[in-house]
């Protein structure tokens, strides 16, 4: 099936249907290749784990549509047929740059152009005083003909230093790549539409990132690693970026910097990635990492699939869903903890063990702790727009770690035939149950709106894109669309 080369307008329904119909087609290619090579070729198992998403958000009406990248470009750019390539390099005069740092090696500070030209490697021809600025290929094309890029090119403030370097590998997110034994991965700018968005880094987002890793190391990271010594967040804590002569920014430029915290051989993987099935060697039908984890400990131990799945979904409320319930308590600060926000560590057994949450976008700081997280980090929240009314912080944690993360993980389980859904359900109330039981700092509001309320708010992505809206654009409360469902949680 080939599509228009000018997709339709946005919130209409023709544009919506192109969308599906550009989703399901690369959704066909991805399973095609994989099929014919299911086995993973990467020794990174991060790496592997995050190019193992292949059908994406279940409950989205085109998690896969990338309009505007040709079948050659996919076969560079997407994660799903294993994609990598060299970065493309800018230079960028002093008098343009914009960019900070809080990364520390050994108590001391590097600059973020300090980091980018040790990422980019020994031989760039970098123009003294400029700094070096990544940029994903797709996205060079697209922005150079924009009048600010293409005007700072002609004049020489923006030097074009060509592809080079070790190839990068994109992640589950398309935008964001890494490269084994990087200290770092790049968040960078991307105009795809993909999902509910068009992915160019905002400047709020790359100062929110600093901003929470200095946040954290006031002491609450301390505090929070001693509750709960398994979990910790993967930190943004530096980016680089282009200013305009009049000191705006420019669009589409903007790249974070971001800390590769995994060695190759860390059993890491996200829970959309976990649960999503996919082809297996030997062919025969799709199968889930977690449902192959269930079969394989359930032969191991002797024990009914159903039971050993139950205590692998305990195990997992206390490393990834405990630890986000204490943050909130404690620093009044909720995540978007969805499940590809949510990195789970296993064992080598596959048993969770630890967990990490990532995406600079995420962060819903009470407006009700303001003052106290303001004593924390003076002048939190100027240029990272991160406080939202208490309300709505409410509403979308409870959505993204109660109704994406842990409800999702539950349907996954029914749906795969690996346990009772009623019982995990159940579980999941006794834990609640006992999270709000326990010492007020520590539990938060989302246990009992779990819990009491009769209904939840649920995202709505079908309505979302047929409206049209930018989840990165407007206000948190008007970005997109939310539902009322039923609780299955209340009783």
């Amino acid at each position: 099936m080939r599509l228009p080369s000018v997709p339709p307008p946005v919130g209409t329904g023709t544009d919506l249907v192109a969308r599906v119909a550009d989703s399901v087609r690369r959704v066909a290619v991805f399973l095609a290749e994989r099929r014919k090579d299911p086995a993973d070729p990467h020794p990174d198992l991060f790496l592997a784990a995050e190019q193992a998403l292949l059908l994406g958000h279940p409950l989205h009406p085109d998690p896969k549509s990338r309009e505007g990248l040709s079948d050659a470009e996919a076969e560079q750019y997407s994660p799903e047929l294993r994609g990598s390539f060299p970065l493309h390099w800018l230079a960028v005069a002093p008098s343009l740059l914009a960019t900070d740092s809080a990364w520390t090696e050994r108590g001391r500070p590097v600059t973020a152009p300090r980091l980018t030209a040790r990422l980019a490697g020994a031989g760039l021809p970098l123009p003294d005083g400029y700094a070096a600025l990544p940029v994903h290929p797709w996205q060079l094309r697209h922005v150079r003909h924009r009048r600010e890029t293409a005007a700072l090119l002609d004049a020489g403030l923006l030097r074009d230093l060509g592809s080079r370097g070790a190839p990068w590998h994109p992640t589950s997110s398309v935008r964001t790549v890494h490269r084994t034994g990087a200290p770092a991965m790049l968040k960078l700018s991307l105009a795809l539409r993909i999902t509910n968005s068009r992915r160019e880094n905002l400047r709020k987002e790359l100062h929110r990132g600093v901003e929470v890793h200095r946040l954290l190391r006031t002491g609450l990271s301390q505090q929070w690693r001693a509750a709960h010594p398994g979990f910790d967040i993967v930190r943004d804590p530096a980016w680089v970026a282009v200013n305009a002569p009049d000191g705006d920014p420019v669009p589409g430029l903007d790249a974070v910097i971001r800390h590769n915290p995994f060695w190759p051989h860390d059993d890491v993987v996200c829970v959309a990635g976990l649960v999503s099935p996919r082809p297996r060697p030997g062919g025969g039908a799709m199968r889930s990492r977690l449902a192959e984890i269930i079969t394989r400990l359930a032969a191991r131990t002797g024990r009914p699939p159903g039971a050993v799945a139950a205590e692998w979904f305990l195990r997992y409320l206390e490393h990834a869903v405990r630890p986000v319930l204490w943050f909130d308590a404690a620093a009044g600060i909720a995540l978007e903890a969805h499940q590809q926000n949510t990195l789970l560590l296993l064992d080598a057994d596959g048993w969770p063990a630890g967990a990490r949450y990532r995406d600079n976008q995420g962060y819903y700081f009470r407006a009700s702790r303001r003052a106290e997280l303001d004593a924390r980090l003076p002048g939190i929240g100027e240029h990272s727009d991160t406080f939202v009314p208490d309300a709505v912080t409410d509403e979308r944690f409870a959505y993204y770690l109660g109704v994406n993360n842990v409800l999702g993980l539950i349907g996954a389980f029914g749906s795969q035939g690996l346990a009772d859904e009623a019982l995990l359900l159940a579980a999941f109330r006794r834990f609640l149950t006992g999270v709000r039981a326990g010492p007020a700092g520590n539990r938060g509001t989302l246990p009992a709106r779990l819990l009491d309320s009769p209904q939840l708010r649920c995202k709505a992505n079908l309505l979302t894109r047929l409206h049209g809206l930018d989840e990165l654009a407007g206000p948190v409360d008007t970005q997109s669309v939310y539902v009322t469902i039923a609780n299955p949680l209340h009783s």
